[in-house]
């Protein structure tokens, strides 16, 4: 039995839901954080390897000041622009909002997220065959033993 928290339709709904959190806390001006897998950020510039390599696998990314004044969403990704390590080496960041996997007003969790931006390995294989096996032509073939 396919897993319903790893597919398209659960990623679509909590999409949609990070996207109408964000921005009711946006446009009220109420400060956030969230904790984001940083395998998925991207950033103008790129972010020297120093600081790279100083996020943890997760990491939290507070909006704040003119970090929350810069914050936008477009097109299922958050971006804000925001001072790193101790030089507050600037960047435009770029974070798909599936990458969120929580969000928090203070110390509140407001939104959890399990789900990831794109499927995983097994999450594809199990498409494909998914789709292979709906034709019952294929079917068949896959039912044959070899002799």
């Amino acid at each position: 039995m396919e897993n319903p928290f790893l597919s398209e339709e659960y990623r679509s709904l909590i999409r949609d839901h990070l996207e109408r959190s964000i921005s009711f806390l946006l446009t009220r001006g109420m400060e956030f954080s969230f904790a984001a897998d940083v395998r998925y950020l991207s950033s103008t510039p790129e972010l020297p390897p120093h600081i790279k390599e100083a996020f943890s696998d997760i990491s939290l990314f507070v909006i704040s000041g003119y970090t929350f004044e810069t914050a936008r969403l477009d097109d299922g990704n958050i971006r804000f622009e925001a001072g790193f390590g101790e030089e507050n080496f600037g960047a435009d960041v770029t974070i798909p909002l599936l990458a969120i996997k929580q969000l928090f007003v203070d110390d509140l969790p407001i939104v959890f997220n399990i789900s990831s931006p794109v499927p995983t390995e097994d999450e594809r294989a199990e498409r494909s065959m998914k789709a292979l096996l709906s034709n019952p032509e294929n079917r068949k073939l896959f039912g044959k033993k070899k002799r």
